[in-house]
């Protein structure tokens, strides 16, 4: 309680710095990027970037949970040609600006932390610089990396190759492990660290490398799927096994939560676009998004109903009354999904709502996630049955594995989440036991699909992009065999693209 004081105390007093505030920008520093003083904290700037880092995340998550095909629309709202259509155009999905106006708080802290006394935030900025570049590649290929953030010093930044990007991406969060090891916290400077996993908590650097580590192991596994590419992840992945730390592990979720308060504008910015206003009324919106047939019928198959429980609320939504429990009967014919870019036939009243996992009526001050022990879990697993005869994993490719699906258990809080989650394990059925699941990579990469459903649609995407699978179906919405692979460039002083480039043109590491 003390340590949730002393960050509403951080929000108060960044208040304080920038004023009043709207929407999810109320941690922003007010600053003019080519010209910053350097007189600014880097610790108020570290703590906001960090907000506002899963803040943005909840737009591109959106999008993603979309053509991951997790979610689509209800029809009580009027139909998105431009996401279910595909008719999208460069005035559409900017992740790209905000970003950017992100990683310049990043690396502000990066070359301020050492001048004002402030080292112990430089190796942690660097670790999310890393974590944003990766996200522009996957979304956009080629962006500007090695002339970027320099302010008023490269106005017009080249467009990096994102091979080379990625690539530079290792040696940057090597860099920043060394500065974290090199550099503790002093005083009180660690509460401005609003991350935690699991009992790791404010200001712990084990958790940052954890992170880092883990952050490592998603780049390299990014490209695995590339022929002869091994000879370059292997030794890669050794190394980080050898540093000793090691990755996010059980209930370790890299979590972000600046101290959420039951106040307009200042909400977790999920429960308040999909669940509720600070007054406790239903926010309209919440009944855009719906769950996919798809992904229910995928739950359905292994009688994974547990986690459907708590991915969805039955049709209708939550209760009035009863906080976290449906309108209607919690059985499974009132799980109703809705056919991917379906047009019409499916109101928000007549199927199902985001679930339980992540919105309930009063708790508004949930954190947001960067990446999960069921990801970092899984992620291992498949390291492992690809290069487990040539890197000295700890455990095997089964146990990774296993540990996984009870983390995603874990996370949506599914009532005595070990046992259901092995009941599941021990099913004999195919994606689920993994002793009976006939691919043991289809059966990883499905049962992360079904962990990243509500927290993390846009690596849920990636992912789907690098390995087809699960085979989600096509939208309803297009004829075409077409889909996304990537972004436009936004129509703000960036490169021109021809039209459909984003159909045709693959990221380096795509199959």
């Amino acid at each position: 309680m003390k340590q949730m004081k002393f960050k509403f105390l951080i929000a108060l007093a960044i208040i304080g710095l920038i004023g009043a505030g709207c929407r999810k920008d109320w941690l922003n520093v007010n600053k003019d990027p080519n010209n910053l003083t350097g007189q600014i904290s880097p610790a108020f700037v570290f703590t906001n970037a960090l907000a506002q880092t899963v803040a943005n995340e909840v737009d591109q998550n959106e999008i993603g949970s979309y053509y991951a095909g997790q979610w689509t629309q209800s029809s009580s709202y009027i139909y998105s040609a431009t996401i279910f259509a595909y008719q999208f155009t460069n005035s559409n999905f900017n992740f790209f600006d905000p970003i950017y106006n992100n990683l310049q708080d990043y690396q502000y802290v990066i070359d301020n932390a050492n001048a004002q006394g402030q080292p112990f935030f430089k190796g942690m900025a660097q670790v999310m610089k890393a974590y944003l570049f990766q996200k522009l590649v996957d979304m956009y290929g080629d962006v500007p990396y090695s002339q970027a953030l320099k302010g008023l010093g490269s106005l017009f930044p080249k467009y990096d190759n994102h091979k080379d990007i990625y690539e530079s991406l290792i040696p940057l969060l090597d860099t920043a492990i060394a500065t974290i090891k090199a550099n503790p916290f002093t005083g009180t400077f660690g509460t401005y660290d609003i991350t935690t996993a699991g009992s790791l908590g404010n200001g712990n650097r084990t958790k940052w490398i954890k992170f880092a580590n883990t952050l490592k192991l998603r780049i390299l596994m990014r490209q695995s799927m590339i022929p002869g590419r091994s000879s370059y992840i292997v030794p890669l992945i050794q190394a980080t096994v050898q540093e000793g730390t090691g990755f996010l592990d059980q209930g370790q979720d890299m979590a972000v939560n600046p101290g959420y308060l039951q106040t307009t504008g200042k909400q977790n910015p999920f429960y308040e676009r999909w669940g509720y206003d600070a007054a406790g009324s239903k926010k309209s919106l919440g009944r855009y998004p719906r769950l996919t047939k798809f992904l229910f019928d995928v739950l359905k198959a292994t009688n994974d109903t547990f986690r459907l429980k708590r991915i969805a609320y039955a049709k209708g939504g939550e209760s009035s009354s009863t906080p976290g429990v449906s309108i209607n009967p919690e059985i499974v014919a009132n799980y109703v999904g809705v056919p991917f870019g379906a047009a019409s036939g499916y109101t928000a009243t007549t199927t199902s709502y985001l679930g339980p996992s992540v919105i309930i009526k009063g708790q508004y001050n949930r954190p947001l996630y960067l990446i999960t022990a069921a990801e970092s879990q899984l992620l291992l697993a498949e390291a492992a049955s690809l290069y487990g005869s040539q890197i000295t994993f700890p455990k095997t490719p089964q146990q990774y594995y296993e540990q996984g699906v009870i983390e995603s258990f874990r996370l949506l809080g599914v009532p005595n989440a070990t046992t259901q989650a092995n009941a599941l394990l021990r099913s004999g059925l195919n994606n689920a036991d993994w002793t009976a699941s006939t691919d043991k990579l289809a059966a990883i990469w499905t049962q992360k699909w079904i962990a990243l459903v509500n927290f993390g649609g846009l690596e849920a995407w990636t992912e789907y992009r690098r390995t087809g699978v699960p085979n989600t179906p096509q939208s309803l919405g297009t004829t075409s065999t077409n889909r996304p692979l990537r972004f436009y460039y936004p129509n703000t002083n960036t490169p021109s693209q021809p039209s459909g480039i984003v159909f045709t043109s693959k990221l380096f590491w795509m199959p």
